[in-house]
């Protein structure tokens, strides 16, 4: 069924690509960063896009596919990723990921291992338990630092986890340029028009590009498959999850819990490879690896011989 609402959904994986990821609207990408990481980096005046996937060094080593992966014009590489739903060690997906743009700065011959910075932004679209009892607080910026003075240790490395559920602030409380960049993403797809307060060029852009009625029809398409999914994906973690607790009553609830994840996840997995949904996107969505979304594709085939 068509969507009824006038801009794209932020947390889809095509709205995402389609904001943030084309070239015609880098401007966009570099206007958040630029809000996001002012206080330490001044202006970033140029982005390039760059090859998302990175290999290992070796054909056994693994893989990393990155949402957006860019450089600025001193060679700092920045990480976006967006993540739709909760996975297992996503803390330590985003550090393994960090490495890639690290090791590939290393120079042949005499090298002296002086690093560019390497920034890591994740835009989750949950929040982490362990953050559950502080509501206010949203954003998280993370570096090496030293345990006993708190001082940082080393600079070039930089995690920054936007706990987008958390941000709950109307348009009247919005105070800072990157409050109302805030607001867009996590309420663009429920808005009808741009707000009088939001009317500059950038974000007129934005909502312009945003717009599904300009879309092509192939546009559409792909954007409702993306929407679809993402429905589904919420749909089924939530229904899984209750009869997860459910279960738990007679196993314990922590375990139901579990179980009830799992079962919607494979749920998920199978219903966007039936779908034909690129595997990059059902591991994105569901938390799993891509190594769990080959073995499931595999497990489908073989009962379909």
């Amino acid at each position: 069924m068509p969507t009824k609402e006038r801009y794209i959904n932020l947390f889809t994986d095509y709205g995402f690509k389609k904001i943030f990821g084309e070239e015609p609207n880098k401007n966009l990408l570099l206007d958040f960063l630029n809000e996001l990481l002012k206080e330490e980096q001044g202006e970033i005046r140029n982005l390039t896009y760059l090859k998302t996937e990175q290999l290992g060094d070796t054909d056994i080593d693994r893989k990393a596919i990155f949402d957006l992966y860019c450089e600025n014009e001193r060679g700092e590489k920045f990480i976006v990723e967006l993540q739709k739903s909760k996975q297992n060690f996503f803390k330590d997906r985003t550090l393994y990921y960090s490495t890639f743009p690290i090791r590939e700065q290393a120079e042949r011959g005499d090298w002296n291992f002086k690093l560019k910075a390497v920034y890591t932004v994740a835009l989750l679209d949950f929040v982490f338990d362990e953050d559950k009892d502080q509501p206010e607080k949203y954003r998280y910026d993370v570096k090496l630092s030293d345990v006993d003075t708190h001082k940082v240790f080393y600079d070039k490395l930089t995690f920054i986890y936007l706990e987008m559920p958390k941000f709950t602030k109307s348009l009247e409380e919005l105070t800072t340029r990157f409050e109302q960049w805030l607001y867009v993403i996590r309420n663009l797809n429920r808005l009808e028009r741009l707000p009088d307060s939001l009317r500059e060029e950038i974000f007129e852009q934005l909502f312009t590009t945003a717009e599904i009625a300009r879309f092509t029809p192939d546009q559409v398409r792909s954007y409702e498959k993306s929407l679809k999914y993402y429905r589904d994906m919420k749909n089924s973690l939530d229904t899984a999850f209750d009869e997860g607790k459910e279960e738990g009553r007679e196993i314990g609830i922590e375990t139901g819990r579990e179980i009830g994840k799992a079962e919607g996840q494979r749920e998920i997995v199978i219903n966007g490879l039936k779908q034909g949904l690129d595997k990059k996107m059902i591991a994105d969505l569901t938390g799993l690896s891509l190594e769990a979304i080959e073995n499931i594709a595999q497990e489908i085939h073989r009962k379909e011989v």
